[in-house]
């Protein structure tokens, strides 16, 4: 397939995550069911989560016993990406508490912001952009997939990547938005988190048709999956972290279970259909 064609069908896949996000325009739901969405928000990250250390874990330990040491490169890059994931985001934390998000011409933040000024929005914005920027991470290494078996000619592999991965991301729209409920947000402000959350599908698949094209090593190829893997794992510990101390103040802990339940198997049905379709 061409280059356009691919890079085309990954923004799709990846720009799909915008159909869960409306959601967080509701009015304020009661606290029950804020606890149900937040705690189904928790369920999806933790699957995301699960998903992500597999597959790092299945590419490192394909490594291990080799004679070069491979795997243990692969299993520090991992471990690198998982703690600067979390660290970076608590640095980032603690300068956002310190200053108001601002706007300004090139700042991602600043968009985000512009007209959610008052203090008691910089929580929930603040901690659903995170969310989409651990989720971003784990789609740049699906677009990683969907560009590589582009470019190898893999194209009904390519095809089913493309259409599975179009449907997890609507989930991981839903997840994104748990923070915002209630909160209204603007349109301006959901584009952003879509853009952070499903552009990098886009860049990923550039990425990897690129590397593959040209005929770069396979091994240069993974160690960048291995590393964005563990960038997004450590991000959503973060993120989960932050939404749990949420649900601790909303209460409605039977109900919070339960969406917690519905959220992770909201996650793993999603990527059974896209095992059943071959992928």
């Amino acid at each position: 397939m061409s280059f356009a064609g691919t890079a085309l069908l990954g923004a799709v896949s990846g720009l799909t995550i915008f159909f869960g996000l409306p959601i967080s325009r509701w009015g304020r739901p009661g606290p029950r069911i804020m606890a149900f969405l937040t705690s189904a928000s928790v369920g999806v990250l933790l699957f995301i989560f699960y998903d992500v250390l597999r597959n790092a874990s299945e590419t490192v330990e394909g490594h291990l016993g080799g004679s070069t040491g491979e795997g243990v490169v692969l299993g520090l890059l991992l471990a690198a990406g998982l703690g600067v994931g979390m660290f970076v985001l608590v640095g980032f934390e603690r300068v956002s508490r310190r200053r108001p998000l601002r706007t300004g011409p090139g700042a991602m933040m600043a968009t985000a912001t512009r007209v959610h000024a008052r203090a008691p929005m910089q929580a929930p914005m603040r901690t659903a952009l995170f969310i989409a920027v651990g989720i971003g991470l784990h789609n740049f290494s699906e677009g990683l997939a969907i560009g590589q078996s582009a470019a190898a000619g893999a194209y009904r592999f390519f095809l089913v990547l493309v259409i599975g991965f179009g449907l997890h991301n609507i989930t991981e729209g839903f997840g994104i938005s748990g923070p915002l409920l209630g909160a209204r947000p603007s349109w301006r402000f959901l584009a952003l988190l879509g853009a952070v959350g499903g552009g990098p599908t886009f860049i990923g698949t550039v990425v990897g048709y690129v590397v593959t094209h040209l005929g770069g090593s396979t091994l240069f190829s993974q160690a960048v999956f291995v590393l964005f893997l563990g960038l997004a794992a450590g991000a959503i510990v973060y993120v989960v972290g932050e939404l749990q101390h949420v649900n601790r103040k909303i209460g409605s802990h039977q109900v919070g279970m339960l969406g917690l339940l519905c959220g992770l198997l909201a996650g793993y049905g999603t990527d059974l259909l896209l095992k059943s379709l071959g992928a």
